[in-house]
């Protein structure tokens, strides 16, 4: 849509704490040891588009937020954790979730807000530039609320629901798993399809004498770039980038026959390629070391190790680290980049690497530290599966048309970047049959040419 986007301007009720429709009991759950990564410890902050039904189908009658308040409420009676408060143990200095029904803060903060314009007029949120998701999406002062709601009426009948959802309680399949629940209650049923399972002491693990290396590269020899003042002045952005289908057949059509005929997925090969533009675009140093880190996920079955539950929903993946020296990013064939990547991805899905994994969590959590942001690591993350846009969503006649994780908290990071499948508007759009969306924090000053790098797709023979 290429028309001028409107101001957004908001008028907000107070904030109310939504408590489980039913009574549950006092206690206090510990995390698995993917969980109580510090990492995870932050607000993963989503909105979700609702477009308003056509005259013929809207009903008059419906209060959408009403409807939706008393849904979570029924879905907090199974998902209780949500509505407890984050506290740290003293003597290990773990998360732990602590459900006290009799406390005074005890609920999810639920922000009933009205827009003084219409979702068209913001393009439903499908804009290159996402800042505007951060209004529609609640950020309140105490952080130890793992669950927040921020709901916003337009002026068309249509809503959107901002969703922020600490990491460490679940990961992007179990967020789903908790708004498909909601939706599935507002939109009538008993009880959600898929009953959730707690069980986090499947995922702890044990100290071990020989851990995995604290960070996948040499911090003498960390890439650089000269956007990024340490000082953190540098403007940074996230923005979102169509990728068409035509463009990632081009790609992968152009690794065959690059490589003597080895086929890449679509992930392997827009990895690779996101990868290495985020490089450029950064003018990384050409002698320092970058890596990239994608998400080997463990609830396939695996070799002795035992399957998790359905209806788990806390974190239920590992890091896979590539790590290559900019140069060689930058200059080796393409298709050998993501054949690199291929191999690490198979390595990590296997259950030694993922044990050791668990084990080297458990072993260096009090040592876990973020390096200051060099541009040096690319962190991909899809969501290509999750099904927040699919049919099974939709309530009340509306039906949701767009999903923008909001740049704010997790989501800010420069390091993140998340592949989305196409949303409703981009479905009308034959090129995007295929595509993805792909949403990345950059620079203001290296956006131009990740851009020219993305477009460059168009042209592969």
């Amino acid at each position: 849509m290429a028309y001028q986007t409107a101001t957004l301007m908001l008028e907000m009720k107070d904030v109310v704490l939504i408590k489980p429709s039913k009574s549950i009991p006092s206690c206090i759950l510990s995390l698995s040891t993917i969980d109580n990564r510090e990492i995870y410890n932050n607000l993963a902050q989503t909105v979700h588009v609702y477009r308003s039904p056509s005259i013929n189908d809207s009903d008059s009658s419906f209060n959408f937020c009403h409807v939706f308040k008393e849904a979570l409420s029924k879905a907090l009676f199974y998902y209780y954790p949500f509505a407890g408060r984050m506290v740290k143990h003293a003597d290990d200095g773990k998360l732990r979730v602590n459900c006290n029904p009799n406390a005074e803060n005890y609920g999810v903060p639920f922000l009933e807000a009205s827009a003084n314009c219409t979702l068209s007029s913001i393009n439903y949120l499908d804009n290159t530039d996402t800042e505007i998701a951060k209004q529609l999406v609640l950020n309140p002062e105490d952080k130890t609320y793992p669950l927040v709601f921020k709901v916003t009426k337009f002026r068309c009948g249509g809503f959107t629901i901002g969703m922020g959802v600490l990491h460490a309680i679940c990961d992007g399949v179990g967020a789903s798993q908790l708004f498909k629940a909601i939706i599935e209650l507002a939109r009538g049923r008993n009880e959600p399809s898929t009953i959730p399972v707690w069980e986090r002491e499947r995922l702890i693990g044990s100290i071990t004498k020989q851990p995995f290396p604290e960070s996948p590269m040499n911090k003498e020899s960390v890439a650089f770039s000269p956007f990024l003042n340490q000082d953190n002045t540098t403007v940074m952005k996230k923005y979102c980038f169509n990728v068409e289908g035509e463009m990632l057949t081009k790609l992968k059509l152009s690794l065959m026959k690059e490589s003597g005929g080895i086929r890449f997925t679509t992930f392997e090969s827009i990895a690779g390629y996101v990868w290495r533009s985020r490089a450029r675009a950064l003018k990384l140093n050409n002698n320092g070391e970058t890596v990239l880190t994608i998400v080997a996920g463990i609830r396939r079955k695996l070799k002795d190790f035992e399957p998790l539950p359905n209806g788990y929903y806390g974190n239920s993946c590992v890091d896979a680290n590539t790590v290559l020296k900019v140069s060689e990013l930058d200059e080796r064939p393409l298709y050998e980049i993501i054949n690199l990547i291929r191999e690490t991805k198979n390595i990590a899905s296997t259950t030694d690497f993922i044990k050791n994994s668990i084990n080297t969590l458990e072993t260096n959590y009090k040592e876990e530290s973020r390096m200051l942001s060099t541009g040096a690591v690319t962190v991909l993350t899809e969501w290509k599966h999750l099904g927040f846009l699919d049919g099974n969503v939709d309530f009340g006649g509306h039906e949701a048309v767009n999903l923008v994780p909001a740049p704010c908290n997790l989501f800010a990071s420069m390091e993140m970047s998340i592949f989305t499948p196409p949303n409703k508007f981009d479905n009308d759009d034959p090129s995007m049959k295929g595509g993805i969306k792909i949403f990345t924090t950059l620079p203001v000053a290296a956006m131009p040419k990740f851009k020219e790098e993305i477009e460059a797709l168009r042209f592969l023979s």
